[in-house]
C-alpha cells in the first residue's frame, strides 16, 4: 500500500470508504478547515493539503457538490450548510416550479506532500418532489437525489443497489487503480 490514511472526521464517510474501495487504508479523524469556494477541484486540494500538514503522511480526502439546474453552482460546495440550514423539504422546494435537474459530484485527492492527484465524477438525476424515507434516508443529501436512470432515491435503494449507484457519483475505481499503481 502507498502508506495513505483516509482523512475525514465523518465516521459514516469513513466506513464506506473502506467498504467502497476494499482495502486496507487506515482512516485518521481529523476535522480539516475547508475553503469557501464552489470550485470542487479547489476545494478539495486544500483539504488534502491541510489534511497533510496535520498528520504528516500520505492523505486521502474528498468532498461533494450537489449542483442544482435552476440555481446555477449552488449549492455545490456547500450543500452540507444548506441542508442545515433549509433541512431536506426546504431543499426540495428550492426548485419548486423549475428544472429539477441536479448534479451530484465528487472529488477525492491523493497528496504525498508533493504530488496532487485529484480524481473527479459526476452524475445526473433529479431533486425529489418530497424527502423520501427508509433505507438510508439519514444519510446526507440521498433523500432528495434519485439518479438518472433509477427509479428510487439513493434512500430507498438497498443497500446493493446502492453501492453500485454510488460508485457512478464518487471515483473510487480511479483511486484504486492509482493507489495499486504507487505500490507496483
Amino acid at each position: 500500500m502507498s502508506g495513505a490514511v483516509y482523512v475525514t472526521g465523518n465516521e459514516h464517510k469513513a466506513k464506506h470508504f473502506a467498504i467502497m474501495m476494499g482495502m486496507d487504508i487506515p482512516h485518521v479523524s481529523v476535522d480539516v478547515d475547508e475553503i469557501q469556494s464552489l470550485d470542487l477541484r479547489e476545494v478539495v486540494e486544500h483539504k488534502a493539503r491541510a489534511a497533510y500538514e496535520i498528520v504528516g503522511k500520505p492523505v486521502i480526502v474528498e468532498d461533494a457538490s450537489v449542483r442544482f439546474k435552476a440555481l446555477g453552482a449552488l449549492p455545490g460546495t456547500f450543500i452540507k450548510w444548506f441542508m442545515q440550514e433549509l433541512g431536506y423539504e426546504g431543499l426540495c422546494r428550492l426548485v419548486d416550479g423549475q428544472d429539477r435537474t441536479v448534479f451530484a459530484g465528487a472529488a477525492m485527492a491523493y497528496f504525498d506532500g508533493e504530488t496532487m492527484t485529484i480524481f473527479e465524477r459526476e452524475l445526473e438525476g433529479e431533486i425529489l418532489e418530497h424527502p423520501a424515507e427508509g433505507g438510508l434516508s439519514g444519510f446526507g443529501w440521498n433523500v432528495i437525489f434519485r439518479p438518472k436512470g433509477a427509479d428510487t432515491s439513493f434512500a430507498e435503494m438497498s443497500q446493493e443497489e446502492f453501492q453500485q449507484w454510488y460508485a457512478k457519483v464518487k471515483p473510487f475505481d480511479e483511486l484504486k487503480t492509482f493507489l495499486q499503481a504507487q505500490v507496483e
